[in-house]
């Protein structure tokens, strides 16, 4: 069968594909005339992304078992949506979490870009790693950059919160409200209620998306003006404002014995090499489940399982990107470190930090309270 070119326009670019399948590519993440159930081995398919050409080997492959989804579908996925997921990732220094066998198979984080095999177009940002490390993470520059991942067996997404032109000094502060055992997505909607009420108090506009879980995720841009620990110190000082306003459902205890059937805000994803999916990525769970923007409105009326690898896309096409102003309004973080400063005069300073950075200026003991020798016993 002589190879098929066809075009198709997905994500707000234009793509050509050469493939030798009986049947052609579509937006919304499948294929028409085509059936999946082929004696032999699909053959590869070539999409011309941006002036790029990204190879797609084995495109039957299953990665999510339970729909019968393939690597072909998550490529047709990001495809689709490649407008918003550039707009998430663009110019960010990005983790991979991979899975090329598909998401029951072997798992890792990829953090450094391979040594070998990659084209000359691919861009790298090098980051620096808690321990001092340092390494050439792969930085999108284009739709392209997403559908080589892609290629490689990435599910799921991962950038930094900076740009790869300042890689020190976030663009974005990241509010993680993450439901505890007990709690479930409807507390963390609640939550987001106060979170809204209190960036809309200081000025900065926030912008919610699902987290594929449980879990909700609102972004705030800000100026690039500051470190990741004076960002950090920001986002604590955040997040204990509004345990302050709602105790009975907000904590902001970085260890799980001390947290009860709350939602915590994890304000350590604004430390050093801590990402979270970002919008538009796919999740590796059975459903196949999207990180998806939403408006504050839509936020109480939606359910995380009603965003998944196809009804995004259709979703997508309908009413575009609710993030799309996002980079429209940075905002002065300064009111949060003035908090930040009142607290620690107050007498609540820093928390701990995530295990795998080093002890920092500052910071508590860095021991679960029950093990803790030193502790006071009442």
């Amino acid at each position: 069968m002589s190879p098929i070119d066809d075009e198709t326009c997905a994500g707000g670019v234009r793509v050509t594909y050469r493939h030798g399948m009986g049947g052609t590519a579509s937006t919304d993440g499948t294929r028409t005339g085509a059936t999946r159930a082929r004696a032999a081995k699909a053959p590869a398919v070539e999409a011309e992304v941006a002036g790029h050409t990204v190879r797609l080997t084995s495109p039957d492959r299953i990665c999510f078992p339970g729909p019968g989804y393939t690597k072909r579908d998550v490529f047709d996925y990001y495809l689709a949506v490649g407008d918003g997921i550039m707009r998430a990732l663009a110019d960010r220094p990005t983790t991979l979490q991979r899975f090329p066998e598909g998401i029951e198979g072997e798992m890792f984080f990829q953090k450094r870009v391979p040594a070998r095999g990659v084209p000359p177009w691919i861009r790298t940002a090098k980051i620096t790693f808690p321990s001092g490390r340092s390494a050439d993470e792969l930085c999108p520059a284009d739709l392209a950059h997403v559908l080589w991942a892609a290629q490689m067996g990435t599910v799921v997404f991962h950038p930094w919160p900076v740009r790869g032109d300042d890689v020190d000094r976030p663009d974005e502060l990241r509010i993680d409200l993450d439901p505890q055992p007990g709690t479930d997505f409807a507390d963390a909607v609640e939550v987001a209620a106060e979170v809204r009420a209190l960036l809309d108090e200081l000025g900065a506009v926030g912008y919610p998306k699902t987290s594929g879980g449980r879990g909700v995720h609102v972004y705030v841009r800000i100026r690039p003006q500051w470190t990741f620990t004076e960002v950090r110190r920001a986002a604590i000082a955040f997040a204990r404002e509004i345990e302050r306003r709602r105790p009975d459902l907000v904590t902001t205890a970085w260890w799980k014995e001390q947290r009860g059937q709350k939602v915590f805000i994890d304000y350590n994803q604004m430390a050093r090499d801590r990402t979270i999916a970002c919008a538009y990525s796919l999740r590796a769970n059975a459903r196949a489940t999207v990180s998806t923007p939403v408006t504050w409105d839509e936020l109480p009326q939606v359910e995380p399982d009603d965003f998944d690898l196809r009804t995004v896309p259709v979703r997508f096409a309908k009413i575009g990107d609710p993030h799309g102003g996002i980079d429209d309004t940075p905002w002065d973080i300064t009111p949060l470190l003035e908090w930040a400063d009142r607290d620690e005069r107050d007498g609540t300073g820093d928390l701990p930090y995530p295990p795998d950075h080093p002890k920092m200026p500052g910071e508590p003991k860095r021991v679960q309270p029950s093990k803790d020798r030193d502790r006071p016993r009442g």
